[in-house]
């Protein structure tokens, strides 16, 4: 039964995927081959999850028909293949430029990132504070990064999650954009001591003094 109803929920949601305006529970129903009463279940489920959210009416010969669109959330619940796409990318780029002028590339998008981010807020004056600022705002792209003290010196910023892991399996040269954003940010050199995609167990990033 669970399997059928997950296979009822991915139809519905392919459906008003190819409906942008939205579709009714009757349009839901025929094209679920499913009674209204079913429809509304898995609708009330879905925008319980964020997934779907009413979307104006439709008139029709008697009451309006409510319609029922995906939320922007539910549009990425789809699979999008940016990691491939992403491959490809970094593939033209060290065909084009080679290794070097791929770091030089990576170098000047983390300097584009650093900008931005001295748009949206000021950088704290002291260097550690920096180093805390920079990993909470790792943490916020999905790096679960926080600082770590390993005795006298800056702290450590260590990372669980590496965004970029499938990327950097295959070109490790892809890690450039870290060490650029963390040193550009901080204005301090940083080292990779430790790295997942190297057989490591996190990406621990090092500071100069």
């Amino acid at each position: 039964m669970a399997e059928v109803f997950g296979e009822r929920r991915k139809l519905l949601l392919r459906h008003l995927l190819r409906r942008k305006s939205g579709a009714s529970v009757d349009e839901l129903g025929q094209a679920l081959d499913v009674t209204r009463t079913a429809v509304r279940q898995h609708l009330a489920s879905l925008m319980r999850e964020g997934l779907v959210a009413t979307n104006g009416t439709r008139p029709s010969r008697g009451r309006p028909n409510r319609l029922y669109a995906l939320t922007d959330v539910g549009k990425e619940a789809f699979p999008r293949h940016y990691s491939w796409f992403a491959q490809l990318l970094v593939e033209a780029m060290m065909q084009e430029h080679g290794t070097a002028g791929l770091r030089t590339r990576l170098g000047r998008i983390a300097a584009a990132v650093v900008a931005q981010l001295e748009q949206q807020a000021p950088r704290p004056e002291l260097g550690v504070d920096r180093i805390q600022r920079i990993a909470a705002l790792m943490d916020e792209l999905g790096y679960d990064a926080h600082t770590v003290q390993h005795g006298p010196g800056a702290p450590v910023i260590e990372a669980d999650n590496c965004v970029f892991h499938e990327l950097a399996m295959k070109q490790p040269e892809i890690c450039q954009f870290d060490l650029s954003l963390l040193s550009g940010y901080t204005g301090s050199p940083v080292e990779l001591h430790e790295c997942m995609a190297r057989g490591g167990h996190v990406c621990r990033f090092k500071f100069a003094r």
